[in-house]
């Protein structure tokens, strides 16, 4: 199997979800939007699609071109129901591209927040699992709304719409696939720094599990897909 990644942002990579797809033999092809290179036109080619974050807004694509090329890409990729998995912006490029609105969040999220599981992804296979209420790492002021004929499978008490399907596509708002790394650029310089690292060290057992059972799911869904299920 091979999966595209689209990296938003020069710090924002796969991390463990590159890792994970690595140690199952997946091969992956990483596309850095954020230095100017162009989306391959062979990308529906591949057998699974991977979104990153990134400060961007899915709107600003006068600013940010890059975006305007994947929503195309994700728009078909939906039709062909190819599996996609978007975090954080990624996410919210999938809802643009099922027609679906990307709003201000009720409350910006920066910090470790717990979401919980509704009703529908207690049964979802991508959150198979998984405990109903766990904690994970936020960093976003906008929100997507659910697309038409799509599912909201995680909500939290700041920010109502958490993780959607639509289709074969994922979308999580937060981050699961964040290292101790990661997070010490992203907050390098901030008063938030030495909380969000403390706290990374206390869960971190916890997240990687978390994280580790989602990307098990999302990998048999890409292996039931490439089987014809």
């Amino acid at each position: 199997m091979n999966v595209l990644i689209l990296q938003h942002y020069a710090s924002e990579g796969p991390g463990t979800i590159g890792s994970f797809l690595s140690s199952r033999g997946v091969g992956t092809k990483i596309i850095r939007l954020c230095d100017g290179v162009r989306i391959p036109s062979d990308a529906l080619e591949f057998d699974g699609i991977i979104s990153m974050g990134g400060p961007m807004n899915v709107y600003e694509e006068e600013k940010h071109p890059f975006l305007r090329d994947e929503t195309y890409l994700l728009r078909k990729a939906l039709h062909l129901k190819i599996p996609i998995l978007g975090v954080c912006l990624g996410a919210q490029m999938i809802a643009k591209a099922a027609g679906a609105r990307v709003v201000r969040s009720p409350e910006k999220e920066v910090g470790w927040f717990k979401i919980r599981l509704t009703d529908l992804g207690r049964s979802d296979r991508l959150l198979l699992g998984l405990p109903n209420e766990f904690e994970v790492l936020q960093w976003h002021g906008d929100m997507f709304e659910i697309p038409k004929g799509g599912g909201l499978l995680a909500s939290s008490s700041l920010c109502p719409h958490q993780t959607l399907r639509f289709g074969s596509a994922y979308g999580l708002q937060f981050h699961v696939e964040v290292t101790r790394e990661m997070l010490s650029e992203w907050f390098s310089g901030t008063p938030e720094q030495a909380a969000i690292l403390k706290r990374m060290d206390e869960i971190e057992r916890q997240l990687l599990s978390c994280a580790n059972l989602m990307f098990s799911n999302f990998f048999s869904i890409l292996k039931n897909s490439t089987s014809g299920f």
